[in-house]
């Protein structure tokens, strides 16, 4: 009898204190493994698995165990192993990453020195990491000695595994279950007995029987986009790149013309998540029979369908040199801005050429996907293109008032200009190079307006934790005075005249102390909760209309697109540090 489980929408996320508990005997620990085998033997595989269903499956399995609610996060992880255990089987080890953490080492005198993969510890043999390093290792594993690092997500985007195997504690594995549930990427865990980030342990003979898995496939693949993610990641990578967009410029390194394009093709590679031509491409694929989210294989893309999802993201790297000019930022994709390196106009000219490679990318197979679609792409593209710059446009002419009165309703109207133009364009391009989307398109519209103003939403709070795609320096909103929904809702209490006041520039503070205090009197407004609160509103609208999307291929996408655009979220605020109360104090 296969468990009863609902699958909710809603986002229920546990307690993190129920994470962080792991069963102190191994007999229990044991019991609840063993458990959770038999438990899990009748789920359907195909279906894939989310995070809600696997705390609900948690839950389940604890009560009829008789078990406190405390081991939430360890038996969550036992289900998740059952779940994946056939097809991490399936999965040749040279396919596979093992992820190790750092705090198996052993503390006292550890002589092994980080690489750019993590810890270089083969040559020592004094702890179990390199014990389970050199076992898998030698089975053709890839290995990384490292916790919390981009690298991981980038290697199995990248194409490089297709399984992943992993030791950590509870509190990283409840940060990694939803990327990981999200990327549908068979993997299975050894938590660690302890949170402590020291010379910790684990129960060893588990994990040598984890990394030993092996067997051929003998159950379905489940469903999973990271076959397209890596199909949306390869267009900006060469030799892909300058095949669907063949360079125009032969010459000489230093020919200036050659140069020109060079710097372009080389931003376009750049970093980021690419997740607009993902759109483009999955919204293709679930048109058309969703064959891509079961294996590689099946993954069906015409040129003409990786073209355009090219072309939106020329447009998106346009858009973002334009806007880091305008903007003076400092960083983008953990390096320089490109008006940094290379001066502000060779980076304006660079965003135009974009552009119009965009448009171009469009229309060169306008007679393959026909001359209506590729209008009413164009159009969309075009529409997109006016928004974005009205949304920056109210920016910057807010940024250069003396009137710096700003409400919650002009900083909300100001994100659905910027951000929420390119996601439409993305969705609705992949869906209109399928099929038909006049009864989609207003749908569309709602969705994408909702999911990117919790998008900018959640793009304000994680400036104040620094963002390592992006922003190295927390707080650049502020430096850059930036409408943000943050300011416009803090300027609606009582912090108002202290804000004014900063905002005019009459503090005489530092930028350290600027932020610093700014911070302070956010906390005290209680912005970041009512911030959080409205992600979770606009995260509801968006799952409401996707409720009503058919094809089901295509709301299965949309829900999808809702808890990965939503998922990195910074952590819940805190109070006020020593210095921000004195700053506060002292006003």
């Amino acid at each position: 009898m296969v468990p009863a489980v609902e699958e909710p929408r809603q986002d229920r996320r546990a307690s993190s204190a129920a994470f962080k508990v792991v069963p102190s005997t191994r007999e229990v620990r044991d019991r609840i493994r063993l458990a959770a085998a038999e438990f899990a033997k009748p789920l359907d595989r195909s279906a894939g698995l989310t995070r809600p269903v696997l705390q609900q499956l948690g839950e389940q399995l604890l009560r009829q165990l008789d078990q406190p609610s405390e081991y939430l996060g360890f038996t969550m992880v036992c289900v998740a192993n059952e779940f994946w255990r056939e097809q991490v089987m399936a999965t040749p080890f040279h396919r596979r990453l093992m992820l190790l953490p750092h705090c198996l080492k052993n503390a006292e005198g550890c002589p092994a020195d980080y690489d750019e993969f993590g810890l270089d510890c083969r040559v020592c043999g004094a702890c179990s990491v390199a014990d389970f390093k050199t076992k898998a290792e030698d089975l053709g594993y890839k290995v990384l000695v490292s916790e919390g690092t981009p690298i991981v997500l980038k290697i199995i985007v990248s194409g490089h595994v297709d399984a992943i195997v992993g030791v950590a504690c509870l509190n990283v594995l409840e940060k990694a279950i939803d990327k990981i549930l999200l990327a549908g990427i068979p993997c299975v865990a050894a938590p660690l007995l302890s949170s402590n980030c020291k010379s910790t342990s684990v129960d060893q003979d588990w994990v040598f029987d984890l990394i030993n898995l092996q067997t051929p496939p003998t159950g379905p693949k489940s469903k999973s986009y990271v076959h397209l993610m890596r199909s949306a990641y390869s267009l900006c990578e060469e030799p892909e790149l300058t095949r669907l967009a063949p360079r125009s410029r032969i010459g000489k390194p230093d020919d200036p013309l050659t140069a020109h394009e060079t710097i372009a093709y080389e931003w376009m590679g750049q970093g980021g998540k690419r997740s607009r031509p993902f759109i483009t491409l999955a919204a293709y694929d679930a048109m058309t029979g969703a064959k891509g989210t079961r294996d590689a294989e099946s993954v069906q893309l015409p040129d003409s369908v990786k073209r355009v999802a090219l072309a939106i993201e020329a447009f998106h790297k346009a858009s973002l040199v334009h806007d880091d000019i305008e903007d003076d930022d400092t960083f983008r994709y953990g390096r320089q801005t490109l008006h940094r390196i290379h001066g502000v106009g060779t980076a304006i000219n660079v965003g135009d050429y974009l552009l119009g490679l965009g448009y171009k990318l469009i229309a060169r197979d306008r007679k393959e996907i026909g001359g209506d679609r590729s209008a009413d792409i164009t159009n969309k593209l075009s529409e997109a293109h006016l928004r974005l710059a009205e949304g920056q446009g109210a920016e910057l002419l807010w940024r250069d008032a003396k009137d710096k009165t700003l409400t919650a309703l002009d900083a909300l109207k100001i994100y659905a200009l910027k951000t929420s133009p390119a996601f439409e364009a993305a969705l609705y391009a992949g869906v209109r190079l399928a099929a038909d989307a006049d009864a989609l398109e207003k749908p569309i519209h709602e969705f994408c307006k909702n999911l990117g103003v919790a998008f900018q939403i959640l793009n304000d709070l994680k400036d104040w934790s620094g963002d390592g795609d992006n922003k190295l320096v927390a707080g650049q909103d502020v430096l850059a005075a930036r409408p943000t929904l943050l300011l416009a809702l803090a300027l609606e209490g009582r912090e108002k005249s202290d804000l004014m006041t900063l905002l005019a520039g009459g503090h005489g503070l530092s930028s350290e102390a600027l932020v610093e205090r700014v911070h302070g009197l956010f906390t005290r407004a209680g912005v970041f909760v009512k911030a959080h609160a409205l992600i979770e509103k606009y995260r509801a609208k968006s799952e409401k209309i996707a409720d009503e999307i058919e094809p089901v291929e295509l709301r299965e996408l949309l829900y999808y697109l809702v808890d990965t655009v939503l998922s990195d979220r910074p952590a819940e605020p805190v109070e006020p540090t020593p210095l921000q109360l004195g700053l506060m104090a002292a006003r």
